[in-house]
């Protein structure tokens, strides 16, 4: 048998800043993926501290950056990688009255230090935005793809990984001890995502999904190297690409790309630039969405050693390291989980 003090199934933003809390107080754990759940691929990996469609505050943006950067830095440094883009966002204006809305909105609380107080006129012709641009501060971008790629080989090499599908049946929870086929451990951690469905012990929990789609485009004329927030966001890569997303789809919970999700894509982004664009990628994936926006982190009503972090919704690069801090401190340190995020909420 295998002793360690966590299991955490899944691999994911959540999973891995779990992982770092772990690492960061020398605990021993192993994690189980099977490759099914991948939310990270239509959130673009951005990180903003601001609600662009209403110009409000992101909830507790400052907070969770404060926790999240650190963490990518330390990751970067660790695995030799580079996955933080630091990134200017502009929010392109449909009218004047749009204009005014975002200078009243930087009277709002915890919102002012995050919102430009000039309107950046548009130069590039190339691009529709008569009424100019906000732009937003302290944003950026984590390459997911590299980040979970990297993470998975590290954990690998380090002898943590499971590449196999968790089977719930087989775990036995008991008083003071987790079993599962080979491996003891004190405690798990379900980083599932929407696959958590599947999961008996949190099959009632309410995250409904959103099935997203994403583009990569190729637009060698568009020559910008801010993202764009109008109807989509249009954030650059390199080498002439850019990500157009997403779609929110509430109904279906496959994740196969469709052609309705595409062309309401490049129908959006016409609206925004006049360039030509080739479709170079498309993808599709479910967030775990929960019907209160909130995350679901907390232990179950009866078995005080099972776990979940779940519910991230499209902002997990933000969210996922400030809310596995605050499960492993509920877990090791009994201290309480804020009631918005607490899964007892539901159960």
């Amino acid at each position: 048998m295998k002793e360690v003090d966590y299991i955490i199934v899944g691999c994911g933003l959540a999973s891995i800043a779990f992982c770092e809390e772990l690492r960061a107080n020398k605990k021993s754990f192993v994690v189980f993926d099977n490759n099914s759940q991948k939310s990270s691929l239509v959130a673009a990996g951005l990180y903003n501290p601001v609600i662009l469609k209403r110009f409000s505050a992101v909830w507790k943006a400052k907070e969770q950056l404060a926790v999240a950067l650190p963490m990518y830095a330390k990751i970067e440094k660790e695995l030799n990688i580079k996955i933080d883009y630091k990134l200017k966002i502009h929010r392109r204006f449909a009218s004047i009255e749009e204009q005014n809305l975002w200078f009243n909105a930087m009277d709002k609380p915890n919102i002012e230090s995050f919102l430009s107080d000039k309107v950046v006129k548009n130069r590039n012709s190339n691009i529709e935005a008569p009424f100019g641009f906000g732009e937003v501060l302290g944003a950026g971008r984590i390459d997911t793809d590299i980040l979970i790629s990297s993470y998975k080989q590290f954990l690998k090499q380090s002898g943590c990984l499971y590449e196999a599908s968790f089977l719930h049946k087989e775990l036995n929870s008991q008083e003071t001890l987790i079993t599962y086929q080979k491996i003891k451990a004190k405690h798990i951690v379900f980083a599932e995502g929407f696959g958590v469905k599947e999961n008996p012990f949190f099959k009632n929990i309410p995250i409904n999904g959103t099935k997203g789609e994403v583009l990569t485009v190729k637009a060698p004329n568009l020559k910008i190297n801010f993202a764009i927030k109008s109807s989509v966001f249009v954030i650059p890569l390199d080498k002439d690409l850019y990500i157009v997303g997403s779609t929110y789809n509430w109904k279906d919970k496959t994740k196969s790309i469709t052609e309705e999700g595409k062309n309401e894509l490049i129908s959006k982004l016409k609206n925004i630039i006049n360039c030509d664009v080739e479709v170079v990628e498309h993808v599709a994936a479910i967030r775990p969405t929960v019907v209160d926006r909130r995350p679901v982190v907390g232990t179950h009503l009866d078995f005080k050693n099972i776990h979940i972090l779940n519910g991230l919704g499209s902002r997990g690069v933000m969210i996922a390291p400030y809310v596995a801090k605050k499960l492993f401190n509920s877990i090791e340190n009994n201290t309480p989980l804020d009631s918005e995020i607490d899964v007892s909420r539901f159960l």
